[in-house]
């Protein structure tokens, strides 16, 4: 089996770091509480060059804080977008952006429940376990316009639908019961000043 998929066609081999990224800059990650982070995004109507750009950007920014996926209102645009670069639980690499992403809603039989940790950009330093199914297909376009199905197991499905549901509007912790959120922002406090403190130092790796 291949071991790496960009924008879900194998290919025999592919850097470390996307081309993508190479061109971007690295923008501030927005944080729980933002409004930007709250609301449904908006379909992006426009495909170019500032389209582009913006997924340039998004990939260096998420290379940087060492995430697995990244939605554009993280950065703090409000539009269906998101990049990755994740691995599913067989240790294959996928990698890609989806434009105006929707979750294709599954049969209980096509999937099933994995109660595993999980974490955000968004909110920095907290881990915490969230019920998702262990399956996800994603419809959507590339920055061309074109149709795109991205289909992922494991912890791949799981960023997947993570992503999506930045783009609605949701943030992991709108998922969690009273009790673990406070348990989450509590770890945010924290940890957060470490977090900020790595990802400066892998900026700084980056540059250099």
């Amino acid at each position: 089996m291949p071991r790496v998929f960009v924008q879900g066609r194998p290919v025999d081999s592919y850097p470390r770091l996307t081309p993508e990224s190479r061109r971007g800059a690295v923008r501030r990650i927005t944080e729980v509480g933002e409004e930007v982070l709250h609301k449904p995004c908006r379909d992006v109507t426009e495909f170019g060059p500032e389209l582009a750009a913006l997924i340039d950007d998004m990939f260096l920014t998420m290379y940087v804080a060492d995430g697995a996926g990244l939605a554009a209102n993280q950065v703090g645009v409000g539009l269906r977008l998101f990049v990755y670069d994740c691995l599913d639980d067989d240790g294959v690499r996928h990698v890609g952006h989806i434009v105006n992403p929707v979750l294709e809603p599954l049969d209980a039989d096509d999937r099933r429940l994995l109660d595993e940790g999980e974490g955000c950009l968004s909110v920095p330093g907290a881990m915490m376990d969230v019920p998702r199914p262990d399956r996800a297909v994603v419809r959507g376009l590339d920055q061309d316009g074109n149709s795109l199905v991205i289909e992922g197991t494991g912890y791949f499905a799981r960023c997947l639908e993570h992503e999506t549901d930045h783009v609605n509007g949701r943030v992991y912790l709108d998922r969690l019961s009273k009790r673990e959120r406070k348990d989450a922002l509590r770890q945010v406090a924290d940890r957060r000043e470490g977090v900020f403190a790595r990802r400066a130092a892998k900026q700084e790796a980056l540059n250099s």
